[in-house]
């Protein structure tokens, strides 16, 4: 579990999860969208999604995934501001994947379906459990507290190069009270559920009788059947001028100027669907997927040729920013996203998070696969 063992010190935040680089002048940021413009065109090939029929009956809340054949990865998005993003470094090389079809929740669990869970079991969840002094060996006892990871902006801009002051460990933090014991779920029915660690997910997975999706169902799914788009709906971050997903605006991280009708969390579905008629695929909350964590898992990929049939991620994790933590990949980006710090709303990046640790922007969904008659038919 991710404890705050001091007053000053946090173990590992979200830091992974973005990622900052030098400022860019103008010609150069033209340059760079051009360069990045034409790569990805020679990068991606179509998506084949498979034909077999739609298996029958749906599973309540759940969207039928063809399937298929397609690009998976992402190439660096444009730099549009003084800080360039340049976050797809572990997305590439742009590889050929082929996924069998599955069931895939809309929307995020709920904190009203991870409540029904909680009542049908008693579980616990990491963040509401009081850590083992022998975990934390030489922590005073007094901060031996129950608790989770919450997104605390200052009151003031700050250099964007040290993550630590923009969260904070909060004593009582957990899916009850996102935000700590002040919080509380009224009104958040509809909410995704978010303070939830990997176990925490693989728990209510198996209750539901589902499982976590890996990084390639995922990405095919949120693709929604576009091949090499920037996002789950395609090129344009606001088509039109409309909002897409809820993500942060003004002045990171110090506020969210709300431009896109929420500051901070939303409840799901406050935003049109993909393709395969999935909710909040960018944007709002990260999700977590099965696959360990490693930046070099697609240059393995890559390297052993051909198409990868179902890849399920490698063996073991490794971050080489932290390589004595187990980290699972996250997909999807949240409302803390912004072209001035995190990108990773684009499709095909990538987020990684260790395993018992949960925050205020991490949720989850599931998915559950067709029947072995329903995937033959479609080989």
């Amino acid at each position: 579990m991710w404890v705050l063992l001091a007053v000053a010190a946090v173990v590992t935040v979200v830091a992974a999860v973005f990622r900052v680089s030098l400022p860019s002048s103008a010609s150069n940021v033209e340059a760079n969208k051009r360069v990045t413009e034409a790569a990805e065109v020679t990068a991606f090939a179509p998506t084949n999604p498979k034909t077999v029929a739609v298996p029958a009956p749906p599973p309540e809340g759940m969207a039928w995934i063809p399937g298929g054949e397609f690009s998976m990865g992402a190439m660096d998005p444009p730099a549009a501001d003084e800080v360039a993003m340049h976050g797809a470094e572990d997305a590439r090389p742009i590889h050929r994947v082929y996924v069998d079809g599955f069931w895939m929740d809309k929307t995020d669990v709920t904190n009203e379906e991870f409540a029904r869970f909680v009542k049908a079991t008693n579980y616990v969840t990491i963040a509401e459990r009081k850590p083992a002094a022998e975990d934390f060996p030489g922590a005073p006892p007094e901060n031996l507290v129950a608790g989770s990871v919450v997104f605390s902006p200052p009151d003031h801009p700050v250099p964007l190069n040290n993550h630590f002051q923009w969260w904070s460990y909060v004593k009582g933090a957990n899916w009850r009270h996102p935000e700590g014991p002040a919080s509380n779920l009224k009104g958040r029915e509809k909410y995704p559920v978010v303070q939830v660690a990997y176990p925490d997910a693989l728990a209510y997975a198996k209750w539901a009788g589902r499982r976590l999706p890996t990084e390639a169902e995922w990405e095919f799914a949120a693709r929604g059947g576009l091949a090499g788009k920037r996002y789950p709906w395609g090129d344009e971050f606001q088509p039109s001028g409309k909002w897409m997903a809820n993500t942060f605006q003004g002045k990171f991280p110090v506020k969210d100027t709300a431009d896109d009708g929420y500051t901070g969390l939303a409840a799901v579905a406050q935003y049109p669907p993909n393709g395969y008629g999935l909710y909040d695929m960018a944007g709002n909350v990260w999700q977590w997927t099965s696959d360990w964590y490693r930046p070099d898992y697609y240059q393995q990929l890559a390297a052993a040729g051909g198409v990868a049939r179902n890849p399920r991620g490698p063996d073991t994790p490794y971050d080489p920013s932290e390589p004595n933590e187990h980290k699972k990949a996250q997909r999807g980006g949240s409302f803390l996203c912004t072209d001035q710090y995190c990108s990773r709303y684009v499709v095909g990046t990538r987020g990684k998070g260790e395993v018992s640790t949960g925050t205020n922007h991490l949720g989850f969904r599931c998915v559950k696969p067709a029947t072995v008659a329903n995937q033959a038919a479609g080989k």
